[in-house]
């Protein structure tokens, strides 16, 4: 009976670390190349009181509990860039936006805790 919990919860981990289906990760190196370019669109879906503490200018702060209303406000034919503290909550938007229609998602890896800028 442990071995069947223990077996439930490495699923569950693997499950939600897991990057959703066309969604391209980068790490936090490549984001500073992307920062000035009009075609994309950045969000940091943190708390605000996260995103007041330290932000990347570039991003607009929507946090993960509101993105799935204010998801529609966002341009689908630009490529999305989430970030979030360590990539699991952009994990979870990108999954988010890719069920909503959004067909250019990019996660980024390890989030504000791997950006250096």
């Amino acid at each position: 009976m442990k071995w069947i919990i223990i077996l439930a919860i490495v699923l569950f981990l693997v499950w939600r670390l897991k990057p959703a289906k066309g969604v391209r990760t980068i790490g936090a190196d490549s984001l500073k190349g992307m920062l000035g370019d009009r075609t994309k669109q950045f969000i940091d879906v943190r708390t605000p009181a996260e995103y007041k503490g330290r932000h990347i200018k570039e991003f607009k702060n929507i946090p993960l509990n509101a993105l799935p209303s204010k998801a529609a406000g966002l341009d689908k034919a630009k490529e999305t860039v989430v970030i979030c503290q360590s990539g699991m909550r952009s994990a979870q938007a990108a999954r988010i936006l890719k069920k909503q229609g959004f067909e250019k998602v990019t996660n980024v890896r390890g989030g504000m805790g791997a950006w250096n800028g």
